[in-house]
């Protein structure tokens, strides 16, 4: 009873304007002169990237960049950016974007530290990570998403065989996160919408997982709490500088809440979804939690109360207002409603079912699925 471990490896610097001011020194601190950059043809368009290259070569420092990495990225790109961090002869790694710049150049650390195929370090037998990579990793969020600057987890995409695979490890998380909430003002209202209802699944799932404690239990609520209050208005006004800080922060305490306590059959479906599919992964998120969460519902009645009791502000809800709540969130947003909407085929949903059982989530959630039953789960949602 009440026994639990924490561990947060990455070193936090949280604030409006830190980028600017702090970037140069920190990566002084790594004594490292030859930086790649790994990012995404979008931040470079909408003027991100640039500065930040300008910035640190002002500074007298030797700067690539790897500006290729796609949504929901592969296995491949993870290879192609190791390859290029060798022939730059890099000493530095600086993620800057989503999840899936963070998560590629996670990735690729781990391949240039520890060699083999990033498919070694994934799944039931994957090859175990037991040493960091001497490699430092420097991760600056643009989306209030996934937290995946303060996580042990990569996500990445294998079309060869049409699944999500993950690499599980502390020794994956980055040394530094640079979380600076101006770098999410100019995230167009699609992207708020699905990043921030995956902070949300985040949330929610480490906090009703068996494998949760009191400490991820706080975090969890806290950035419940947060997500509620603030996501509609960075959805509806980007300019809002309160609610992007405060979704920025809702990110990354629920990226330290399901680092200790993991996620569940949210993600186990979603990723299946996304590998049928290529639904974008907050897409895929936003339709299913609310059905997951009516499905664990009997199983943990009093977590979904202080579900509904954190987000409302109140004491008085019932398990039932959660999932309500959650499912006007979603809609409010803009979220689509069904998987046809994002083109899941009828014929696919068997597929997605049996994939769902071979996702690690599976074993943290509150209530155990059988492949009937997540087949049941995505019919109703189609």
């Amino acid at each position: 009873m009440g026994l639990f471990s924490i561990y947060v490896p990455t070193h936090v610097y949280f604030g409006e304007g830190r980028l600017q001011r702090d970037l140069p020194d920190l990566i002084r601190k790594y004594d490292a002169q030859r930086i790649l950059i790994v990012t995404d043809a979008g931040l470079m368009r909408v003027g991100i990237v640039p500065p930040i290259v300008e910035l640190l070569e002002k500074q007298g420092m030797v700067v690539h960049v790897f500006g290729e990495v796609e949504p929901d990225p592969s296995v491949d790109t993870v290879h192609r950016v190791a390859d290029v961090f060798r022939q730059a002869r890099g000493e530095l790694l600086l993620a800057i974007g989503g999840g899936s710049s963070i998560d590629t150049a996670k990735g690729a650390r781990v391949i240039l530290g520890h060699g083999g195929h990033i498919r070694d370090y994934a799944g039931i037998h994957a090859k175990p990570i037991k040493a960091p990579v001497s490699i430092p990793l420097i991760a600056i969020p643009t989306t209030a998403g996934t937290g995946s600057e303060v996580t042990f987890f990569g996500v990445y995409s294998d079309w060869e065989n049409n699944v999500k695979v993950t690499v599980t490890s502390p020794f994956v998380a980055p040394d530094v996160a640079l979380v600076d909430p101006s770098t999410t003002y100019s995230l167009p209202a699609k992207v708020t919408a699905s990043t921030g209802i995956d902070v949300l699944a985040h949330a929610v799932e480490a906090f009703v997982s068996r494998a949760a404690s009191h400490f991820s239990d706080t975090v969890a609520l806290r950035a419940m709490a947060l997500v509620e209050g603030n996501l509609r208005a960075a959805v509806t006004d980007g300019a809002n500088r309160e609610a992007r800080n405060r979704m920025a922060e809702a990110s990354l305490l629920a990226g330290i809440a399901f680092n200790h306590a993991f996620l569940g059959l949210t993600h186990a479906v979603a990723a299946a979804v996304s590998g049928h599919a290529h639904v974008p992964h907050g897409v895929a998120i936003g339709l299913l939690l609310p059905h997951v969460m009516q499905f664990n519902l009997g199983a943990s009645p009093d977590k979904f109360r202080q579900i509904a009791n954190a987000m409302a502000g109140s004491w008085d809800c019932t398990p039932e207002d959660a999932v309500l709540m959650v499912n006007t969130l979603t809609r409010d947003i803009g979220l689509p409603q069904t998987l046809r909407e994002v083109g899941v085929t009828e014929s696919m949903l068997e597929g997605i079912a049996r994939q769902s059982l071979t996702s690690v989530q599976l074993r943290f959630n509150p209530k155990n699925a059988t492949e009937q039953d997540i087949f049941k789960l995505v019919t109703a949602i189609y």
